[in-house]
């Protein structure tokens, strides 16, 4: 009976042509794409699980001697060299010409652009090969979501110019967004911090070349500098900075336009200040902990998912939270210095939600476990904070709270 094929079998089967390629480019990206496969279907730590998987290839490929054989064993050695093997690897005898240029690189410019809200920022780096033989300039592009906090995609690819040209023009157009050169120290740290985050993720983003480029990504950034050390995390506000904050809104014209300055006392007062502290809280979540960043898609967590996951609302709290988001966004977009067109669109985006926050809010579909819990217990009338109150009714409803 035959032996039956290996993943290494079926990965120099899908590289039994490299040789015929015109570039190195073309191989490190052929050879990127095949370790993607490796990358997307690993559990955790899918960085680690590329780097264990070229080990093993180079040891199971040692006395092949085809020159794709010998060739896409020089282009894995090329992407990940740290790879166990990886150092030993040589050319084949029937090399083709371009063999000698893979991974010799070098950066001809870093640049990054984004949206003013904050929500991502993109890191552009274009790269030329030590000898034209190797393949024409490119680029790499990594896209950093700062409100999910990993790498969300990157793409190789070419012409660079083209590339650079085509960013340059769309953010030149578009007054949302902004663009500038950048340290490629800086560039370096921000896209493999991030991209760490990403690698570990039990499941990848669903669009986007992130697996299929992610070896050769790797492989372009340890050309840049070293990375530039994080920057300090921001503390979350201190109680005494909370309700400063809190003040100067209140004293604020957007405050006063949404009639937030003259709740006075009762029930909707409550509301008021615990709707501030639901904002502050949402934003202490986030890496940069800022309060006043907020947009279309900050709104969109905060008031679509954050919330019913994390608090019980009564009826004057739903009432009230949407009303407060808009001014205290509108405040934020103000002190932030954010062109009137991004706070327009956040205002317009928050008002479009209003109806799904309703129903979500009506329905609880979104509760945690915990907070469902306590939902239960304010709707029978007990007080969480009793906890004589608290403890009768888990020994009334025990037979409810134990498993079958």
């Amino acid at each position: 009976m035959a032996t039956p094929p290996t993943p290494y079998d079926a990965v120099l089967h899908a590289a039994r042509d490299v040789t015929r390629l015109d570039s190195a480019l073309d191989a490190e990206m052929l050879g990127a794409a095949l370790l993607g496969s490796v990358y997307a279907i690993a559990e955790t730590d899918r960085s680690a699980a590329v780097r264990e998987f070229v080990g093993g290839f180079l040891a199971a490929t040692a006395r092949r001697r085809t020159a794709a054989a010998t060739t896409i064993r020089s282009v894995f050695a090329a992407l990940v060299p740290d790879a166990e093997g990886a150092a030993r690897v040589r050319p084949g005898s029937q090399a083709p010409p371009w063999s000698g240029q893979l991974g010799r690189v070098h950066l001809t410019g870093t640049w990054a652009y984004g949206d003013v809200y904050g929500d991502q920022t993109s890191y552009l780096a274009t790269f030329a090969y030590d000898d034209e033989a190797g393949g024409p300039e490119h680029a790499l592009v990594a896209l950093v979501d700062h409100n999910i906090g990993i790498t969300k995609d990157v793409f190789v690819g070419g012409p660079a110019r083209r590339i650079l040209a085509e960013v340059r023009h769309l953010c030149a157009a578009d007054e949302l967004t902004w663009f500038r050169e950048e340290d490629p120290a800086r560039m370096h740290g921000e896209v493999a911090r991030h991209l760490t985050v990403t690698d570990d993720l039990g499941e990848l983003p669903g669009e986007g070349s992130l697996a299929t480029d992610r070896a050769l990504v790797g492989a372009r950034l340890a050309v840049l500098p070293a990375a530039a050390p994080p920057p300090p995390g921001v503390p979350p506000l201190s109680a005494t900075e909370r309700t400063d904050l809190v003040r100067r809104f209140l004293a604020s014209p957007e405050a006063a336009r949404a009639g937030l300055d003259a709740v006075d006392g009762g029930p909707e007062l409550a509301s008021l200040h615990f709707c501030f502290s639901l904002l502050l809280d949402h934003a202490a979540s986030f890496p940069d902990a800022d309060p006043l960043r907020w947009s279309p898609t900050v709104a969109g967590l905060f008031l679509l998912d954050w919330v019913h996951r994390r608090a019980v609302l009564d009826m004057d709290d739903a009432a009230m939270l949407p009303r407060v988001l808009r001014a205290w966004a509108r405040y934020a977009s103000r002190k932030r210095g954010l062109p009137e067109t991004a706070a327009a669109q956040t205002d317009a985006a928050i008002e479009e939600m209003v109806p799904e926050f309703a129903r979500l809010y009506s329905t609880g579909e979104r509760r945690s476990p915990a907070t469902a819990a306590v939902a239960q217990l304010m709707a029978e009338g007990v007080d969480p904070d009793d906890p004589a109150a608290l403890d009768a009714w888990i020994e009334a409803n025990r037979h409810r709270l134990t498993d079958d």
